[in-house]
Parts: structure tokens; C-alpha cells; sequence
């Protein structure tokens, strides 16, 4: 479980194949020596097991399934990432409850300063406007943020300069694609009202028991 208050920002050092998935090898900007292998790590938003820790070095395994939802498949040598270790139960909730399961991905549209912030667009598919609501919380490549706007197509946030300069979200540019993970109490009652619907569609539908029915059944 994570927040969205992203610690600091690491590098990508290394890439390589492993079978159907990949396993990366970065380098944090601060150190991570209290943290042991087995550890979650969330890198750009997905919460990811680290399976090697050498001070502010780490490697980590993604698999088919994180690679097929999230901007991993594309990373590079090089890249810069946000980089969040797990929350302890003792720590602040400052941001949001974040679970490190991306949902998708999104594509930024624009980018307009307004006073002191950035206001930043993205197109979005239904699937995941659907768990959005204006004043909402949406974790974008593991920040934790607020949605200023959304339709069934885009959304909108607003980046004050702390945030543009601590994380990925102040060097990225107008067609680059980031990762979303909606928010995670919305998509439980989502959840929870489509099987209560569907549990009363099919209370519904059933027959009622009337003369007719016990005619046909034999009863008289």
C-alpha cells in the first residue's frame, strides 16, 4: 500500500528480458538501505517486489501483466521515475490510498501555466473516467493528485511547483503517456452497486408464483 507522496526520483540503469516479463535495474536518488529484498517498491506508480537492494541500487522483476497495463513496456536506460517505498502503519496518509495497481494509462493533452501552477490535460478511456469525479484523487505515475475537471474523455489537474520539481510530472511534455490508478475506494462501490443491480435484475426476473405457475408445476 502506497500513498502517492512520491520519496524521490530514481534513474533506469539497466533492462533485460526474463521469459515473458523484465527485470530492472535503477538507481535512487536517496538511499534505500533500511529496505530488505521482498520489499515492495512502487516505480512510476506500479508497486513492483525488489529482489536486490545495494544502497540507493535496487532491481526489481515486472511481469507480462504490468508490462501489458503500464508504461513499463516502453521504459529506457536513462529514463527518470518517480519512486515511493510501501507505507508503514505509522506514517502520515498525505495523499491518497494508492495500491500500486495500475489501471490503465492516459496521454497528457496539454500543458498551460495558471499563476503558480500547471494545469495538465489528459485523454483517458471510459473505463477509467468512469472512477473519476472532479475533486477526486487519481494517482498519475504514483503522485497523488487531485482532478480538477473530467468528462467521459479527460481530465484535468492541477501541478503546484513542489510537485513539478520533486517528480516526472514537471519534465513531461504534451503527448507523452503516464499511468493511472483510479481511485481505489470508488472502484470498490462501483463494485458493490453493479452486484447489488445485478442481484436485483435476477430477483426480478424469476417468475412469481401464482396460479399459472402451479398449474404448470403439478402443485394443482
Amino acid at each position: 500500500m502506497f500513498t502517492g507522496i512520491i520519496e524521490g526520483l530514481g534513474k533506469i540503469t539497466g533492462i533485460r528480458s526474463a521469459g515473458e516479463g523484465m527485470r530492472l535495474a535503477l538507481n535512487a536518488d536517496f538511499s534505500i538501505e533500511d529496505s530488505k529484498i521482498g520489499d515492495s517498491i512502487a516505480v512510476n506508480g506500479a508497486c513492483l517486489t525488489a529482489v536486490t537492494i545495494e544502497k540507493s541500487w535496487f532491481e526489481v522483476d515486472v511481469s507480462p501483466e504490468t508490462l501489458d497495463k503500464t508504461t513499463l513496456k516502453n521504459i529506457k536506460i536513462g529514463q527518470r521515475v518517480n519512486i515511493e517505498r510501501a507505507l508503514r502503519l505509522s506514517d502520515r496518509l498525505d495523499g491518497h490510498l494508492v495500491s500500486g495497481h495500475i489501471d490503465g494509462t492516459a496521454q497528457i493533452t496539454h500543458k498551460n501555466r495558471q499563476a503558480n501552477a500547471i494545469l495538465v490535460g489528459f485523454s483517458v478511456d471510459q473505463s477509467l473516467s468512469r472512477n473519476m469525479i472532479a475533486k477526486g484523487s487519481v494517482a498519475i505515475d504514483g503522485i497523488s493528485l487531485t482532478i480538477n475537471s473530467c468528462d467521459q474523455k479527460n481530465f484535468e489537474v492541477s501541478i503546484i511547483p513542489h510537485t513539478a520539481d520533486i517528480t516526472t510530472i514537471g519534465i513531461k511534455n504534451v503527448g507523452d503517456t503516464v499511468n493511472i490508478e483510479t481511485d481505489m475506494i470508488g472502484k470498490y462501490v462501483e463494485k458493490f452497486l453493479s452486484n447489488k443491480n445485478e442481484a436485483d435484475n435476477n430477483k426480478n426476473s424469476k417468475k412469481p408464483v401464482d396460479m399459472e405457475f402451479l398449474l404448470k408445476t403439478g402443485f394443482i
